[in-house]
């Protein structure tokens, strides 16, 4: 067990390197075994050979330091070092392998267009190394250049499946973004639609009393200052402003309020709510929400009139009713964004939802949502 989280955490550490110092050891790395390459078969030509090996050598050495940024420069800075090496008649063993690198980097790193040069450019290279080798086999020659584009094609392929890959997680975090979007444009409409037409009532019964009943139209005013709180409190939460452990987000529990907050409203409100009813968290809010567009709807279209909410559970769902005995929709009724928003609220907790005329007159709006 401590020997798999060492391993791991050298795996971390690892990973935590910055690429260029990763492509600078890379370049080290391969400049010292040059070197001893060198050592054990000395470059035959004089001084003049010599120098032109060690240029050679950091050209190539540079294509691997920046293989990540300039994949494309730094595989023909490779191949071209390669080239000549071979032509010069000073070619290093250890050179093909970074030339093999550099390719890798070019299908991996480039851009689609110039990674598409990777296969042309290693029948060019390949062609000259092996025209500076005269004495080696055709065959051989065809074997490394099919291994160069193998590798091009590993490279360019594990390239174009991340591209797939990060094409996915942006269509994955916008969707994200589109539905949150909808959520919070959802839950803003349900509050504050309910609370701009149930102030506009209270305002309006306060105005007439204010003259005729002033103790009247201070309860009517008392009424729209708590109605504004509670609605502020309520739309910090649909916002995320709020801790959930302070302000948490409305249910069945806040139902009665609701209710109540409609009492001198021109609607007379009966209720009726299992208390006994426990819903997990999302379709506890989506209930009272319904609720709450419901009563709005009722404040709007119906008032002054009765209604009837009635919350319960009907076997493996909970049902959502309210009721009023209002005139009702006229019959060429477009549903507005507050149905609308009932709708969907229904259809994203998979249930059903009924919406017309009631028995007699008025207007009855059903949800009936499934129990996870």
């Amino acid at each position: 067990m401590n020997s798999s989280r060492s391993m791991v955490r050298r795996l971390a550490r690892l990973r935590a390197v910055p690429a260029p110092a990763v492509d600078a050891a890379i370049a080290v790395v391969f400049v010292a075994v040059v070197a001893v390459d060198r050592t054990q078969e000395p470059v035959d030509g004089g001084a003049a050979m010599v120098a032109l090996s060690v240029v050679l050598t950091l050209m190539i050495a540079g294509g691997l330091v920046v293989r990540r940024s300039f994949p494309l420069a730094g595989f023909v800075a490779g191949t071209v070092g390669l080239s000549v090496e071979a032509l010069a008649g000073i070619s290093s063993a250890v050179s093909p392998y970074a030339n093999l690198i550099g390719i890798y980097s070019l299908g991996l790193y480039a851009t689609r267009r110039r990674a598409l040069l990777g296969p042309p450019l290693a029948v060019i290279g390949t062609a000259i190394y092996f025209a500076g080798n005269s004495d080696t086999a055709a065959f051989e020659g065809i074997g490394v250049l099919f291994s160069w584009i193998a590798t091009w094609a590993v490279g360019y392929s594990n390239a174009r499946r991340r591209e797939e890959q990060e094409r996915a997680r942006r269509a994955a975090r916008q969707q994200a973004i589109a539905e949150e979007q909808i959520r919070v444009a959802r839950e803003l409409h349900d509050v504050v639609g309910h609370t701009v037409n149930l102030l506009i009532v209270q305002a309006g019964a306060a105005r007439l009393l204010l003259d005729t009943d002033p103790a009247k139209a201070r309860e009517l005013l008392a009424g729209m200052e708590q109605t504004g709180r509670d609605s502020l409190a309520d739309l910090d939460q649909a916002l995320g402003n709020l801790r959930p452990a302070s302000h948490p987000a409305p249910g069945l529990a806040q139902i009665p309020g609701l209710v109540d907050r409609l009492t001198d409203a021109r609607v007379r409100v009966v209720l009726s709510l299992d208390p006994a009813l426990r819903l997990p968290r999302t379709l506890d809010l989506s209930a009272y929400r319904i609720v709450q567009e419901g009563l709005t709807n009722v404040l709007k279209h119906a008032a002054p009139c009765a209604a009837t909410v009635d919350v319960h559970r009907d076997g493996d769902a909970v049902v959502v009713e309210i009721a009023d005995d209002g005139p009702g929709l006229p019959d060429q009724h477009v549903p507005g964004r507050g149905l609308l928003g009932i709708a969907e609220r229904v259809s994203l907790c998979g249930g059903v939802l009924e919406q017309g005329r009631g028995p007699g007159r008025g207007f009855t709006l059903r949800a009936v949502l499934p129990l996870p």
